[in-house]
């Protein structure tokens, strides 16, 4: 796994405010939270994309507040672990700010880590993504020649004093993931792209 480099980190000690939760409810339908649909470029090789969704989730904190486009996701209360909700993490995380065009300024994030300790800094995806470069596992000859590619997830996920960004991207295959199951034509896989821990 590579991982990007080159964000600003700022560190100071941090405030907290209440804010909406980003405890992940695999059960919950996406946000309806949308501005205009610009489309990901549709099968150029090698994929990009110029319009992404984005999620932030916070786990093992006091507290935690994250700031992207003026939406914010969080908690001033404390968030529990990974391993608490019985499930793995590919299947916790998802993005629910639908179509945000490439790219705006950095994500804020505010929190206190497990032992009570304040962080902050600023999370540049444009810096992380700055290829412009959906993250996939497939070979040019693996995808769907009569699909197209829908806009990519990028996901912040704060666990204790670690930062994580990932990226998802819905991609149909031309062969079944899953053999003998009609409906695994594709590949939805988490990718980590970027990690720091303070």
């Amino acid at each position: 796994m590579h991982f990007a480099t080159g964000v600003l980190l700022i560190a100071s000690t941090g405030c907290t405010s209440a804010m909406n939760h980003t405890q992940p409810n695999p059960d919950a339908a996406p946000h309806a939270t949308t501005e205009s649909s610009p489309k990901a470029t549709l099968w150029e090789w090698p994929l990009k994309f110029t319009a992404h969704n984005f999620g932030a989730y916070c786990f093992n904190t006091q507290s935690c507040t994250i700031l992207y486009k003026g939406f914010p996701h969080g908690s001033d209360t404390p968030s529990p672990s990974v391993e608490s909700y019985g499930r793995p993490l590919e299947k916790l995380l998802s993005a629910g700010y639908l179509a945000i065009r490439n790219f705006p300024p950095p994500a804020i994030v505010t929190w206190r880590s497990r032992d009570g300790a304040p962080h902050r800094t600023e999370v540049d995806m444009a810096e992380i993504f700055k290829d412009g470069l959906i993250r996939h596992h497939l070979r040019r000859e693996e995808i769907s020649e009569t699909t197209s590619i829908s806009l990519p997830d990028i996901i912040l996920e704060v666990n204790d004093r670690t930062i994580n960004v990932y990226m998802r991207a819905m991609i149909f295959t031309k062969a079944l993931q899953k053999p003998g199951n009609p409906h695994s034509n594709f590949r939805n896989d988490l990718i980590k792209v970027y990690s720091q821990t303070y």
